[in-house]
């Protein structure tokens, strides 16, 4: 069976960027900060679930060895069906993308996907993707309507209940997005100013906790942000600054400003019910640590150089 896709019509805005951004290479403007590891763990995580204190968010569950489909298991029955179904954004410029000149959805969190599609067909095309929220990506993978959602999701001590996560792919970091001509140099500028992230991320959390006291306004999906900003109906946009560099390079209008103010490690969701599938995939993020896929895929989607991959942490 031919792997389908549950996508929608890519925004206008994001397809005009894309047009008028396609000959810059990714990370081109200098707009991502270095790792800040000495930032707490992000404030939504901490607000949010009391066994924060105690939980390793990037800890998970160790590999059995190099990825391989055994019978029985989560992985055979994916292989049975003929495709990996994966929850995936189509507007993060970079990491997950509906391209415009030909139709196929691309970026650093799909390169992710095609990998694992690959560990288990031996074909990393044997995927069905279906575009979903920020706020849709916890239902999805506890209804089992996606095996595995890879979507610039933060990992946290709260989601950590609901979902299982791989070891941490990514580390971003949240900082603000603003219009070129705007004063505002950081977070701590934006007290009583509308702010702008999506509905079900960790970034409107951490806009309300923020000791300022910006004004948060949520919305379904980053590029409603962009337009909210640009229409002059919100003072500035705060998520993590690999989804704003994607903005930033659809708005050349448009500047990040200030230093991180969170740690924002990305994990791919999978269900809990499926323990051996977690540490498959977490196999096959150890295999691209090592063999230099990740470093390509860094490159090409964010800048070069390619810092080293985050270090993968288990907990058992």
């Amino acid at each position: 069976m031919k792997p389908r896709s549950w996508l929608s019509p890519l925004p206008l805005l994001l397809v005009a960027g894309a047009l008028a951004t396609w000959a810059l290479p990714p990370g081109s403007a200098a707009v991502l900060a270095p790792p800040a590891h000495h930032l707490p763990a992000p404030v939504a995580a901490q607000a949010a679930s009391a066994p924060a204190a105690t939980c390793d968010p990037t800890a998970s569950l160790r590999p059995a060895g190099p990825p391989k489909v055994t019978p029985g298991s989560f992985m055979a029955k994916i292989r049975a069906r003929g495709y990996l179904i994966a929850g995936v954004d189509q507007s993060t410029y970079h990491f997950g993308y509906l391209n415009p000149l030909d139709g196929k959805i691309e970026g650093l969190d799909i390169d992710m996907v095609h990998a694992i599609a690959k560990a288990i067909f031996g074909n990393p095309n044997k995927v069905e993707f279906k575009a979903i929220s920020d706020a849709q990506r916890i239902p999805e993978v506890r209804s089992g309507a996606v095996d595995i959602v890879a979507h610039t999701m933060t990992i946290n001590c709260a989601r950590l209940q609901q979902v299982d996560f791989s070891t941490v792919y990514y580390d971003a970091g949240q900082r603000v997005l603003v219009q070129t001509n705007s004063p505002v140099n950081s977070i701590a500028d934006l007290g009583g100013k509308k702010v702008c992230a999506t509905t079900g991320s960790t970034s409107i959390a951490n806009i309300k906790a923020a000791p300022s006291h910006p004004i948060p306004v949520a919305v379904p999906y980053w590029t409603d942000c962009l337009v909210l900003l640009q229409q002059g109906d919100v003072a500035a946009i705060s998520t993590d600054d690999s989804i704003l560099a994607g903005l930033a390079a659809q708005d050349p209008w448009t500047k990040i400003v200030g230093p991180r103010f969170s740690n924002e490690p990305y994990g791919l969701a999978i269900s809990q019910q499926h323990a051996d599938f977690v540490r498959f995939v977490n196999a096959v993020l150890l295999q691209m640590r090592t063999d230099g896929q990740w470093a390509a895929s860094y490159a090409h989607w964010v800048g070069t150089p390619a810092p080293a991959p985050p270090p993968a942490h288990y907990k058992d």
